[in-house]
């Protein structure tokens, strides 16, 4: 990886501010051409590297839904039963992994009914109940890839803020939040690429986006790599039966380590499911994982009385999550 590339991966994950032309500012400040900051960006997406450079929008601050689902699926439908679940555009991320629950999805959705009626619609095409795991706490969510000069990649906790009050999105910020969701156009004035698609001025699109910014309906704009490409191959959704008297103070524990990426308190469904505390950790390797998930091991103690793992064995499929139709 060249060096333009690796200083745009380990300094922009955490966001760039609203200003009109803002590849002009980030080329300035890494000493090179736009043009060929922009052209660099294009590769990155082009070749995996990236998987978008845009608007993390987020979803329960905007009255939407979103949740973790999961199903049993025996071996011989397991296939035809991922073909169904993948070709609903409310499923984002699903993965297979191992355990008697196999397949593991998000769900995001306009609105929190949707949710129930999406895991209704699955049911009913499968035959096969769908357990739903929606996020009830979020102790942590965000994972900063550092790059090395030889490209190793190794990862640390971020400080971006968690929001949890709802913000009143109307219909201009649901056209902005389509021509986004993929990603901000790779233009020299991206925000007026948006207001002529959207119909409106530019000032009122960045000032549009800022206030989702400071509403957290925006959690940040900025570069998110792909980790998988980036070296971190393995990942293990590590859950954890923790003491419901200590779930607030362990859960923001876990979530301060460096290579957690997502930490929640989810739904226990007994008795085939125990756990309240979902915490997702990646490493290049199984055995990195598993070095990892000792030490939330050692940190919880006899406050846990079980625990698993799930590492994901096929990535059945990975887009972005579409927030409006």
């Amino acid at each position: 990886m060249d060096e333009l590339s690796r200083r745009i991966i380990n300094q922009y994950q955490g966001g760039i501010p609203v200003v009109e032309h803002p590849f002009a500012s980030m080329a300035e400040a890494l000493g090179c051409q736009e043009n060929t900051l922009i052209s660099t960006l294009k590769a990155l997406l082009g070749k995996g590297i990236l998987s978008r450079f845009g608007p993390m929008y987020n979803s329960s601050c905007m009255g939407g839904g979103l949740t973790l689902a999961a199903m049993s699926i025996p071996e011989e439908r397991f296939d035809q039963v991922a073909e169904r679940v993948n070709s609903l555009p409310e499923v984002a991320h699903n993965y297979r992994r191992e355990h008697e629950l196999n397949m593991w999805f998000v769900i995001a959705t306009e609105t929190p009914e949707g949710i129930h009626q999406t895991i209704d619609k699955i049911e009913r095409q499968s035959g096969i109940a769908v357990y739903n795991f929606p996020k009830t706490r979020e102790f942590y969510l965000g994972l900063w890839l550092v790059l090395d000069q030889q490209g190793q990649v190794t990862t640390r906790s971020t400080d971006i803020p968690v929001h949890h009050e709802e913000a009143l999105i109307d219909e201009l910020d649901r056209k902005i939040i389509r021509a986004t969701q993929q990603g901000l156009p790779l233009d020299p004035s991206p925000y007026s690429k948006i207001a002529t698609q959207c119909g409106c001025d530019t000032e009122t699109v960045m000032h549009r986006f800022q206030r989702m910014l400071n509403s957290g309906a925006v959690r940040r704009i900025g570069a998110v790599p792909n980790h998988y490409r980036l070296g971190l191959r393995s990942n293990g959704m590590s859950v954890w039966d923790i003491s419901d008297d200590q779930l607030e103070l362990l859960g923001n524990r876990i979530g301060g380590l460096d290579f957690v990426s997502h930490c929640y308190q989810r739904p226990r469904h007994m008795p085939l499911w125990p756990y309240n505390l979902f915490a997702m950790v990646h490493g290049h390797n199984p055995h990195e994982v598993n070095y990892k998930i000792q030490q939330i091991s050692d940190l919880v103690g006899a406050d846990c009385q079980q625990q698993n793992v799930l590492f994901s064995s096929r990535i059945l499929k990975k887009s972005g999550l579409r927030l409006v139709a």
